[in-house]
């Protein structure tokens, strides 16, 4: 006898998840913060306690669509999923929201040394909407159009978020207003420590991706060789770098005076250039090493030459893997320019290792949230660059 077939209550059981997850957080955890200053731990305020009732009504009613969503039955599952994506946008705004308005009113009658700050709830409620417009996002296979345009329509909500007085009297914004112009400078350099480090691997990585496809032999010396960078611990290689550098930098004073030394950009562009070598020739290697047989002998079949090949049919083919590499190593060396401000490079690491030593959270976020910001924004550009440049048919 055949047993009865088990009942499925969701239909889309990561949605369910996170959908948990938000629930228990706003349960369990606190909302926000409020200190007497910045480096006092704050009393913690649960999310009842900080939202208005109308707040927590629109949090209940985006609950329960995302909850219909993910169930198994109620709606057609192309439906739901727009259903959990379109919910997302407005989840975000409201986490915002609520903890601008909640900051306003807690500090109206405070101590100008008071602080409101961001409680575990409000960055779980931001990675959960985060994460469930991304797994919507891959369900419904939008094409580059598509995701950019919601890309698009996240920011402009965040944006609309930060540009007004909203969320001014909140604690991480407060560092920000005293570190601006500090702030702006630091981001111009996190940016041209990645891009100088990019242009340069690029430059050497590529054509060694292509010389470990033309030359077997020389192909496993490489990769070891590459390998060996790649293991080196991050700061070890700083450490490394600053005794040769200093003596070049001494020995050759037209260097010295290019800023060339043992600690500074120098030592942080080459460290992040040899971080970046072993995807990019790897990637490389492997698009190339994956154009089919037939599309070559087609190509010399048309009478093209060697180099006409590889720019024609085989840079092409193999541009989706390079891109690959290339995203892999922009989140790397957004992420690593972090530790170089160990030895005086600049960048967000700076406020992080700052932050650190006075004991200051806020200082510490100030320079965190933004490279994950600049990680998921580079990461998500690269991707839709990595569909565009597949062939039509298989994006």
């Amino acid at each position: 006898m055949a047993l009865p077939e088990r009942r499925r209550w969701f239909g889309n059981r990561v949605l369910a998840t996170l959908l948990i997850a938000a629930v228990a957080s706003a349960v369990l955890l606190p909302f926000a913060s409020l200190s007497p200053n910045r480096l006092v731990s704050g009393q913690p305020v649960m999310l009842w306690q900080a939202l208005a009732g109308w707040q927590l009504a629109t949090f209940a009613l985006i609950g329960l669509l995302l909850l219909i969503a993910a169930l198994a039955g109620p709606l057609p599952r192309r439906l739901a999923l727009w259903l959990s994506l379109g919910a997302t946008l407005p989840l975000l705004a409201l986490d915002f929201q609520a903890l601008g308005a909640y900051a306003h009113g807690a500090l109206a009658n405070a101590s100008p040394a008071a602080r409101v700050s961001q409680g575990a709830t409000f960055w779980i409620l931001l990675f959960v909407s985060a994460l469930i417009a991304i797994d919507a996002l891959q369900r419904l296979r939008l094409g580059p159009a598509g995701r950019a345009l919601y890309g698009v329509a996240a920011l402009a909500v965040i944006g609309v978020c930060f540009s007004g007085e909203l969320l001014s009297p909140v604690s991480i914004m407060r560092e920000f207003a005293n570190q601006r112009d500090n702030f702006i400078d630091q981001l111009v350099r996190h940016l041209l420590l990645v891009g100088g480090a990019l242009l340069p691997a690029l430059l050497v990585g590529l054509p060694l991706g292509l010389l470990a496809n033309r030359r077997a032999r020389l192909r496993n010396g490489l990769f070891s060789v590459l390998n060996v960078f790649q293991t080196l611990p991050s700061i070890a290689v700083f450490g490394l770098l600053i005794a040769p550098l200093s003596a070049l930098g001494r020995a050759v004073p037209w260097l010295g005076e290019l800023g060339v030394s043992g600690i500074g950009v120098a030592p942080a562009i080459i460290a992040l250039v040899l971080y970046s070598l072993l995807p990019i020739v790897r990637n490389t290697y492997a698009g190339l090493a994956g154009v089919s047989t037939g599309a070559l002998e087609a190509a010399r079949g048309m009478g093209m030459t060697t180099r006409q090949i590889l720019w024609r049919v085989e840079i092409p083919l193999a541009l989706p893997v390079i891109l690959s590499g290339l995203r892999i190593v922009t989140v790397q060396a957004i992420g690593l320019v972090v530790v170089a401000a160990l030895i005086g490079a600049g960048g967000f690491g700076a406020f992080i290792f700052q932050g650190l030593g006075q004991y200051a959270i806020d200082l510490v976020l100030l320079g965190a949230i933004p490279t994950i910001v600049l990680a998921v924004i580079a990461d998500f550009a690269l991707q839709i660059l990595v569909s565009l440049s597949r062939p039509s048919g298989t994006r």
